[in-house]
C-alpha cells in the first residue's frame, strides 16, 4: 500500500531543532510530505530502492508550477532537491506501479482531493493560539469528507502537541 503524507509547515518549521526553516512565515496550508510505498510487516519499508534516480526534465513545468504550490521545501525553499530526495527516497520503490511522472502526478491529485486545509476549516477548526482540539475532533471531519480515517502524527512542543502530519 501506499502512505499519502501530508504536513503542517508550521509545526515543521516550529520544531526543527538543527536548523530554522528558511522561510520566515510558514506556509498557513497543508502540503504534501511525500508518497511512499510502505509493507504491513514494516511501513517504513521499503525505501532507497534500485529505480531510477530522480530526472528534474520529467518534472514538466506545468507539473513544477503545481508542485511548488502543493509539494514546497518548506525548510529550505529548494523544492526541486526536496523532490529529487522524496522520489529516490519513496518513488524508486514504486515504480513497479507509478513511474516518476505519475508518482508527482498521483500525489499531486491526492493533496487536491484531499484538502485538509479546507476540511479543517469547514469544520472551524483553524489554528488558534488558545483553543484545542482532541484527536478525534480533527478526524472525524477528514473521514466524512474524505470517506478514509486518516492517521494523526503530532510534535511536541513545550508540553504541547501540535498536529504536524495527516496520513491516509
Amino acid at each position: 500500500y501506499f502512505q499519502f503524507v501530508q504536513q503542517w509547515p508550521v509545526t515543521n518549521c516550529r520544531v526543527r531543532i538543527k536548523k530554522p526553516c528558511s522561510n520566515p512565515r510558514p506556509l498557513q496550508y497543508f502540503t504534501i510530505h511525500g508518497l511512499w510505498p510502505s509493507n504491513y510487516s514494516n511501513p517504513t519499508e521499503p525505501s532507497n530502492c534500485n529505480g531510477t534516480k530522480f530526472d528534474d526534465r520529467k518534472v514538466y513545468p506545468h507539473m513544477r508550477s503545481k508542485l511548488r504550490i502543493s509539494w514546497p521545501d518548506v525548510e529550505s525553499g529548494n523544492d526541486t532537491n526536496f523532490w529529487e530526495r522524496e522520489w529516490n527516497k519513496h518513488g524508486t520503490c514504486s515504480e513497479r506501479t507509478l513511474n516518476q511522472f505519475q508518482y508527482f502526478e498521483r500525489s499531486y491529485e491526492m493533496w487536491r482531493s484531499h484538502n485538509i486545509t479546507e476540511i479543517l476549516k469547514n469544520a472551524s477548526i483553524v489554528p488558534h493560539p488558545t483553543q484545542t482540539w482532541t484527536y478525534s475532533d480533527i478526524v472525524s471531519p477528514i473521514k466524512a469528507a474524505t470517506k478514509r480515517t486518516p492517521l494523526l502524527r503530532c510534535k511536541y512542543d513545550k508540553n504541547t502537541q501540535l498536529l504536524h502530519e495527516v496520513v491516509f
